[in-house]
């Protein structure tokens, strides 16, 4: 009755069930997963976006493929302050990345193709590919000190039905640019490249700098994506923007077939495309509160594993953190220890697919006195029974 890309396994695991008991009876939990700023004690100019939702011309339905000209307009302005100039006839805007990438799916892929993702990731690509009937396959991301790309390793993993190559940059959950070196060896496949930079503006170190796809020497395509979620940390009013580059007759060609694709739909509201220049020019107030924890957590991280059994991988940008935990139990069997014992809740390693053991994933986004109690319980625990 129903279709086999809609089958997917809802069984929870054991984390995810004992994460439901402590919390039916009622016990404490520290979550060092917060990814939402609006359930995070982030700071907001509170006046300021709800003026701007107001206008009377969000009274009126005004139905354009690719987004409003005023919203297309702000976004292109506030891209080319921070990078290279952006084209507003070259911006698409969606109500998310997850419908950015299923707009480039259905552009670049028939049914059975694949895209090459990278891996360890944030766990959503194989859920969007298969609803378009594509194949997410991975190529590995390698750490040594730092983290990069395995060139070798992704051209072994492409095939003849590959239509794209998918990158993040600052990646989700392991925090490394792709950088300029990397963008321009990708472009060399000469396929599509997607390059999702929602957390590009959240450099954790001074020095981290996000090279650009749209500068990518040779690529026939890019496709840029960002949104108000990460950016204005406004996950609910749902406009996210792809920015089109490349050789300019397969742009025109792209952008000719994805407003056949985005006609189809037309699902973002007015309200939030009028207000859209006022929300980005609020942003500043929830951007530097969270650019201030995220790097504060950072920095305290960095003294409290040192001389201990955990350690840090290197981080660039983004709102999380990776440790390396003993091997003497898997990551899995450490997470719900921390989760039971400890009161203190964290994603395994396996969540974003490590490859190998054993790696837990904080986010920095957490509340500063949360985040360092939790850490502190784990760094105890992995003293005790390591």
């Amino acid at each position: 009755m129903f279709s086999s890309r809609s089958s997917v396994d809802l069984a929870p695991n054991r984390l995810a069930l004992a994460l439901t008991e402590a919390r039916e009876r009622g016990r404490p939990i520290l979550d060092l997963t917060a990814s939402n700023p609006t359930t995070a004690g982030v700071p907001y100019d509170g006046d300021a976006i709800l003026g701007a939702l107001a206008p009377a011309e969000a009274l009126r339905y005004e139905p354009a493929a690719f987004g409003l000209e005023v919203a297309r307009q702000a976004v292109a302005s506030d891209l080319s302050a921070s990078g290279p100039r952006v084209d507003a006839g070259r911006v698409v805007l969606t109500a998310s990345t997850s419908e950015a990438y299923a707009f480039l799916f259905k552009l670049l892929c028939d049914p059975g193709d694949d895209v090459l993702v990278p891996r360890p990731s944030y766990p959503l690509f194989e859920h969007l590919a298969r609803l378009e009937s594509v194949r997410a396959v991975p190529y590995p991301l390698r750490y040594d000190g730092a983290w990069h790309i395995d060139l070798p390793s992704l051209a072994a993993a492409r095939s003849p039905r590959t239509r794209a190559i998918v990158t993040v940059s600052p990646n989700n959950p392991t925090g490394s640019y792709v950088s300029a070196a990397e963008f321009a060896a990708l472009a060399s496949h000469d396929l599509p490249l997607v390059s999702d930079d929602v957390f590009a503006r959240y450099a954790l170190r001074p020095q981290a700098r996000a090279a650009s796809v749209l500068e990518a020497p040779g690529a026939p395509l890019v496709f840029s994506l960002g949104g108000l979620s990460k950016l204005a940390a406004l996950p609910q009013m749902k406009l996210a923007w792809t920015v089109v580059g490349g050789q300019s007759a397969r742009v025109v060609d792209a952008l000719a077939r994805l407003e056949v694709i985005a006609d189809s739909f037309l699902s973002l509201g007015a309200p939030v495309q009028h207000a859209l220049p006022a929300l980005l020019a609020s942003r500043g107030v929830a951007e530097r509160a969270i650019v201030k924890r995220t790097r504060a957590n950072l920095a305290w991280l960095e003294g409290a594993v040192r001389g201990s059994a955990a350690s840090l991988l290197d981080v660039e940008g983004g709102w999380y953190a990776t440790l390396r935990l003993p091997r003497t139990r898997d990551e899995g069997a450490w997470a719900l220890a921390f989760l039971q014992q400890d009161g203190v809740h964290v994603h395994p390693g396996h969540f974003f697919d490590f490859e190998d053991e054993a790696y837990v994933v904080a986010s920095l986004l957490t509340p500063e006195s949360a985040f360092r109690e939790g850490v502190e319980r784990m760094l105890g625990r992995v003293a005790r029974d390591a």
